[in-house]
């Protein structure tokens, strides 16, 4: 049951009913971690914490669910797998249209036949057996990813995977450091803590993954997965270790005492980055969030976090500029946040252009910048500088469906014209740095053996 992603774990209790013997972790803690109501019960008994959240059984259970949490709130539909139809809303007026835009395209068309003209006898048909949950959404939270193998006894967490993108963009979508970069001694201490109790109290034999987010030095729990995660061979790669195989001997029966794991300090950072297929779909949106989209990922490693968020990059197919101009166009919540790294580029000799929200914020904090017109105010615009080959690197974030919207030709243009482009504040940081250390010929390829070879 532990390596095939979420599908084994949904036929763990009819394989168990038909009398097949299962190794590892059983279905009983399968279940545990899987049902909203126990792990919540479990989650207050080892006085852990956890999002704020709920269950609707019903559209109009979900209105009075969403008005108690408040908003901002991530939904998903509790029966469908990588993130598909999962969504941040931070208004009724987006919760309504997340109702009728998202719900009523998951409706079988058994349903529909029953319900051709009643669209909440549709959603409630659905709801009723597989039911909507609802977490508040964690804003400029970090989100941590851990892997760890437990026999039942003994926990030895793995690894612990920083993410780069901030909480709220699908894990599997999100780059991410190992060892972690931004976390103190005392977060990580912390989270092995969590993470041991966690496997213990579930019975995991085999592996574990956990999905952490921290927020204002509270670390919440998203996430439990009793099984491998994708992050497993990033993390084997990375500590040297086969955990894949040693997870196979301990469902077989093994003491994971026996394989004398011990936790080495790491000489060398990955990175993990996504790959995405967006060039293949004309017409699609490239920005991230809840619902995954990337098809593979890749590894860049080195012995410092620049370089390897570059080689990441490199790998995932996107260039990395050592000198042009940068377009930078940010939501204003984010404007505090991107004068280091525009001065680290303006000292590097790269050059500015802006819209007019962020030139004005950039020329009163002493940053030189040109500004350029977004879209709708006319050309010349943005568009018509990446088409002619003006930008070399794009850093837009943007918030709410209309931002989202009017930056579309943006990224599309980015994508088309493989100019690297940052959606994310954590991502673009990460970035400029990988950016400053290539420039300074930093770059060199060893064999994977060779960092474990001392």
């Amino acid at each position: 049951m532990q390596f095939g992603g979420q599908t084994p774990l949904n036929l763990a209790d009819a394989v168990e009913k038909a009398g097949v013997p299962i190794l590892g972790t059983q279905p009983s803690s399968i279940d545990l971690a899987e049902d909203r109501d126990l792990f919540s019960k479990l989650i207050s008994r080892l006085d852990l914490s956890q999002p704020k959240n709920g269950i609707a059984y019903s559209l109009e259970q979900a209105r009075l669910v969403a008005e108690r949490l408040g908003y901002p709130l991530v939904i998903r539909p509790s029966y469908v797998l990588g993130g598909r139809a999962m969504a941040i809303v931070h208004s009724p007026n987006e919760f309504e249209r997340y109702v009728q835009d998202t719900l009523t395209g998951l409706v079988p068309p058994d349903i529909l036949i029953r319900y051709p003209n009643d669209k909440t006898g549709q959603i409630n048909s659905v709801l009723s057996d597989n039911p909507l949950l609802f977490d508040g959404y964690l804003s400029r939270a970090i989100e941590i990813d851990v892997d760890c193998l437990s026999d039942g006894k003994d926990v030895f967490v793995c690894g612990i995977m920083e993410h780069i993108e901030e909480a709220g963009i699908h894990s599997g979508d999100s780059a991410c450091s190992l060892p972690p970069q931004h976390l103190s001694d005392e977060v990580i201490t912390e989270l092995k803590r969590q993470t041991r109790e966690l496997a213990l109290a579930l019975k995991v034999g085999g592996l574990m993954n956990v999905q952490y987010a921290l927020k204002d030095g509270t670390i919440y729990i998203l996430e439990v997965n009793p099984r491998a995660s994708r992050t497993v061979p990033f993390v084997a790669k990375v500590i040297g270790e086969p955990i894949a195989k040693i997870a196979s001997r301990v469902m077989a029966g093994e003491s994971l005492e026996s394989f004398n794991l011990t936790e080495k300090k790491l000489n060398h950072v990955a990175v993990k980055e996504a790959v995405f297929p967006f060039n293949r779909f004309p017409g699609v949106d490239t920005v991230l969030g809840p619902e995954m989209k990337s098809t593979g990922e890749v590894i860049g490693l080195d012995t410092s976090y620049p370089i390897a968020f570059a080689k990441s990059q490199l790998g995932a197919g996107s260039k990395v500029p050592r000198e042009g101009t940068v377009f930078v166009s940010v939501r204003d919540d984010d404007k505090p946040l991107i004068l280091d790294f525009c001065r680290h580029l303006e000292h590097a000799g790269f050059k500015l252009v802006a819209t007019s929200g962020t030139h004005k914020y950039l020329v009163e904090n002493g940053i030189a910048a040109t500004k350029v017109n977004k879209v709708l105010e006319g050309r010349p615009h943005i568009v018509d500088s990446m088409k002619n080959g003006g930008v070399q690197l794009v850093i837009n974030t943007t918030d709410g469906a209309k931002s989202i919207s009017d930056s579309r030709d943006i990224r599309r243009t980015a994508l088309m014209g493989k100019i690297p482009y940052y959606t994310t504040i954590p991502g673009a940081v990460a970035a400029v740095e990988g950016i400053i250390a290539y420039r300074e010929g930093n770059l060199s390829v060893r064999p994977l053996q060779s960092y474990f070879a001392a």
